[in-house]
C-alpha cells in the first residue's frame, strides 16, 4: 500500500472511531434513566473487558511487573474517565463536556511541547471553555462542568499511561488488563445505581454500545495510529468537540448557541494547534508501540 493509501486509510479510522464514540456517547444517554450513567458506564465496561479479553487472551502472570502495575493503573485512569463522563453527560449537553473533557490531552500535548508556539494554545482553550460554560449566565451545572474536568484530568493520565503500556505490551493486550480492572474500579457505584432496574434487556443493550464505543473506536485508533504520525493523529482526534456538537444535535437536539458554537470552535483549534507542537510527534514513534506483532511490523 503506498504512503498516500496508508495516510488515507489512517484518517479514515480515526475519523471512524470519533464519530462512533459521539454516537455512543449519545445514544446510551436514554439508558441512563433506568441505570443511571455510573450503571451504564460500569457495564460498557464490563463487557467491554469481556470483549478485549476474549481477543487477547492475556497472560499477566506472564508480565514483568512494572508492566502489569502500568496496565492496572491504565484500568483505573479508564472507570474514572467513562464513569465522570457519564455523570457529566447527564448534566450538560455532550459538546460542552466534550470541550471542557479536551482539556486534559491539550495540558499533556501542552506540556510536550516543542517551541513557545505551544504556549499559545492554553488561554485560547480556556476562553474556548468560558464561551461554552458562560459562568456570568449563571446557568451552568456546576457539578456537570467539575465532572467533566475530572474526567478530562483522567484522559489526560489515560494518554500519559496508554503510551507507556503501548511501548510495552503490543496488540489490545493492555487493553485486555486494564478493561477488566476498570469494569472491577467501577463496580461499587456502577452496580449501586444499576442494581434496582437492572434487568437482562439492558445487559445485552449494554454489550451492543460497548462494541459501539470503547471496543470498536479503540481498535480503529490502533490502527490509525499504526499509519499515521502521532501529530496527524492528534491534530484528526481534536476535531471531537465539534463531532460532539454535531451529535449532539442531530440525535440529541441539544442546539447551542453563538457563544458556545465559537467556544467549541476555540478549543477545537487550541488541541489542532497543542497536536501540532507535541513532540512524539515521529512515525515510528507512533507506530511501534501499537503494532499486533512484537517486531512492529505490519500485519
Amino acid at each position: 500500500m503506498s504512503g498516500r493509501n496508508q495516510t488515507a486509510t489512517g484518517v479514515l479510522f480515526a475519523l471512524s472511531s470519533i464519530v462512533l464514540v459521539q454516537l455512543g456517547s449519545a445514544v446510551s444517554m436514554p439508558i441512563f434513566d433506568q441505570i443511571g450513567p455510573a450503571g451504564t458506564a460500569w457495564l460498557r465496561l464490563c463487557w467491554s473487558g469481556v470483549i478485549f479479553v476474549a481477543i487477547a487472551r492475556p497472560r499477566p502472570w506472564t508480565m514483568p511487573r512494572a508492566d502489569l502495575v502500568a496496565a492496572v493503573a491504565l484500568g483505573l485512569v479508564t472507570a474514572g474517565m467513562t464513569v465522570l463522563f457519564g455523570e457529566a453527560i447527564a448534566r450538560i449537553p455532550l459538546a460542552t463536556a466534550v470541550s471542557i473533557e479536551f482539556l486534559g490531552p491539550l495540558t499533556v500535548a501542552v506540556l510536550r511541547r516543542t517551541g513557545r508556539w505551544g504556549l499559545a494554545w492554553p488561554p485560547l482553550a480556556l476562553a474556548g471553555i468560558a464561551l461554552v460554560t458562560q459562568p456570568w449566565g449563571g446557568v451552568t451545572n456546576v457539578s456537570g462542568v467539575v465532572l467533566a474536568l475530572g474526567a478530562g484530568t483522567c484522559w489526560g493520565a489515560y494518554i500519559l499511561l496508554t503510551q507507556r503500556v503501548g511501548d510495552r505490551l503490543h496488540g489490545v493486550t493492555g487493553l485486555a488488563i486494564s478493561m477488566p480492572v476498570a469494569a472491577l474500579i467501577a463496580t461499587p457505584v456502577g452496580l449501586a445505581q444499576a442494581l434496582p432496574q437492572l434487568d437482562a434487556f439492558v445487559i445485552f443493550k449494554c454489550a451492543g454500545l460497548a462494541l459501539l464505543s470503547p471496543a470498536i473506536p479503540y481498535v480503529l485508533e490502533m490502527f490509525a495510529l499504526r499509519k499515521l504520525a502521532a501529530a496527524t493523529f492528534g491534530t484528526l482526534m481534536s476535531v471531537e468537540p465539534a463531532a460532539a456538537l454535531v451529535v449532539g444535535l442531530v440525535i440529541l437536539r441539544q442546539i447551542p448557541g453563538i457563544g458556545p458554537m465559537f467556544g467549541i470552535l476555540f478549543v477545537t483549534v487550541a488541541a489542532i494547534g497543542a497536536a501540532r507542537t507535541d513532540h512524539r510527534s515521529k512515525p515510528d514513534e507512533a507506530i511501534a508501540p501499537f503494532s499486533n506483532r512484537p517486531d512492529g511490523a505490519e500485519v
